[in-house]
């Protein structure tokens, strides 16, 4: 079994893997950009952790 684009389903190009083509690769790319994909968090916020962080302190 050939792998496929997570896109459009097409075979993939070994030039663009793990997509066909660099029309796909640039649709995923857009889909990361504008927040379509993201990755799982179990932290309501970040604020107790920014706190500790000495380098934020101005």
């Amino acid at each position: 079994m050939s792998a496929t684009c997570p896109i459009c389903h097409r075979p993939t190009e070994p030039a663009f893997r793990p997509f066909c083509s660099r029309h796909c690769a640039d649709v995923d790319l857009g889909r990361w950009f504008s927040g379509n994909y993201r990755v799982p968090s179990f932290r309501q916020d970040n604020e107790e952790e920014l706190n500790d962080n000495p380098e934020s302190k101005g």
